[in-house]
């Protein structure tokens, strides 16, 4: 018997990425950074996807010391997953799990193409003890990432899903259960 969640994530995937697929890669857009979420029983699953432009100001292999330092410092606040999501404090989520992937920052950067619009994608998952509580989830990206535009969200749950885009100063989306 196949996990709900495994369920819903391929539900949500072939809603929202079969459309964007059929009419094209989607743009790289500097400012702009996507946001989907998914919301099953007591897990509110959240990806990120976002040029490194649009939290560093470049989006290549870091130069010098001060390059580094702030690719370091984004890295870790995105990999602490603090201050970036929270559901409504009624529903007592906390996070689970955070990974991070900008392989033009790791180690084995050499890899990636010269001149390549380079991304950043990070997951973070939250278990939530009330979880009948979850109506809102607050974006902590303006105030994290100044040189955030945009952030076009995707929510999915078991009764539907929505699509918003958050510009400053909203901050909130509504939760689909």
């Amino acid at each position: 018997m196949k996990h709900p969640l495994s369920v819903l994530m391929r539900f949500f995937l072939l809603c929202f990425c079969a459309p964007a697929q059929a009419a094209g890669p989607q743009a790289h857009v500097h400012g702009v950074v996507q946001v989907d979420v998914a919301v099953q029983a007591d897990l509110l699953s959240i990806n990120l996807d976002a040029p490194l432009d649009s939290l560093l100001g470049f989006e290549r292999e870091p130069r010098n010391d001060a390059e580094r330092r702030a690719a370091d410092e984004v890295l870790t606040r995105l990999k602490s997953g603090t201050g970036l999501f929270s559901a409504d404090a009624a529903a007592q989520c906390t996070l689970s799990k955070a990974t991070v992937s900008a392989p033009v920052l790791e180690a084995a950067a050499g890899s990636v193409a010269k001149g390549a619009h380079a991304e950043l994608a990070a997951s973070y998952e939250f278990r939530c003890a009330q979880a009948g509580q979850m109506r809102i989830l607050d974006v902590g990206l303006f105030d994290a990432f100044k040189r955030i535009q945009r952030i076009d969200v995707q929510v999915a749950g078991a009764r539907g899903q929505v699509k918003a885009t958050l510009k400053r100063p909203m901050r909130s989306v509504r939760l689909i259960r």
